[in-house]
């Protein structure tokens, strides 16, 4: 049985992104799986980590196969971005998304198989992994996210991550992308960071080696940990299971996106 299909409400954002089908030129079978029963094919398998081959046939969502190519094909279309910027969007309407202070950090994930962005985690025996880089909002929001391999510091991706949030609409006046402070962990620790976060007026709340404790900086920064607790519940991504980044992109947007909706449920 299905854990939790899709939402209507994260449906009726999605339908109108995704692209229309094309028949072949030159025939052949028509599409058997609609694309609603596609996604929740895809969820099925983001929420329960198993194989995509896997996927029991007699949930009637189509063969696994069928939804990898699904999911590779949007994220070529860029519907899963689409979809967690709308989501963000319709948060900003009710003035939900709170710019007042944001947390950036990473998280490590094995990845055995190895693949693109991915390397030795030093923390883990020298075992290949990739990291999963977050910022957040003051709630634990997800704004933007990024991936690297797991050798890399946390440090080398947090111009990455800054630069990939998107302007986020909904309200009076120009959309906005940018929080009034930032805060992160020693691991941002450097000059280079400092001046970034000056350069486009916000404020660096980033804690210095050996003068603030960890518990005092805990006070705001611990929703970005708890947000990647949240991504970690989906059993697609505890591990990352796919060589290719592409496709651990999408299905991390594409959490990203249900995260975001949990968020506008609550608006109901």
């Amino acid at each position: 049985m299905v854990r939790r299909q899709i939402s209507d409400e994260l449906w009726l954002t999605l339908e109108p992104l995704l692209p229309p089908f094309i028949p072949s030129p030159k025939g052949g079978r028509r599409r058997s799986v609609d694309d609603r029963a596609a996604l929740n094919g895809i969820l099925f398998v983001l929420q329960t980590g198993i194989p995509w081959e896997d996927l029991p046939k007699e949930l009637g969502l189509g063969s696994g196969m069928t939804c990898w190519r699904r999911l590779r094909h949007w994220q070529g279309s860029g519907v899963w971005a689409k979809l967690h910027q709308a989501m963000l969007s319709k948060l900003r309407e009710h003035d939900r998304i709170d710019w007042s202070r944001a947390s950036i950090d990473s998280a490590s994930v094995a990845k055995p198989p190895g693949g693109q962005e991915t390397g030795p985690n030093p923390t883990d025996r020298g075992k290949l992994g990739s990291k999963r880089h977050l910022v957040v909002d003051a709630q634990g929001i997800p704004l933007a996210l990024t991936v690297t391999g797991a050798n890399r510091h946390d440090s080398m991706a947090f111009e990455t991550t800054l630069d990939a949030l998107v302007a986020v609409p909904g309200l009076r006046g120009r959309p906005r992308k940018r929080p009034d402070k930032l805060h992160a962990d020693k691991g941002y620790d450097f000059e280079r960071c400092r001046r970034y976060l000056k350069r486009r007026g916000i404020q660096a709340r980033i804690a210095r080696r050996g003068i603030e404790s960890r518990e005092r900086l805990g006070r705001h920064r611990w929703v970005v940990e708890r947000t990647h607790a949240w991504f970690a519940g989906f059993g697609k991504l505890r591990i990352r299971f796919e060589r290719s980044l592409e496709t651990h992109m999408a299905l991390l947007t594409l959490a990203a996106a249900i995260i975001c909706s949990r968020f506008v449920e609550d608006l109901c």
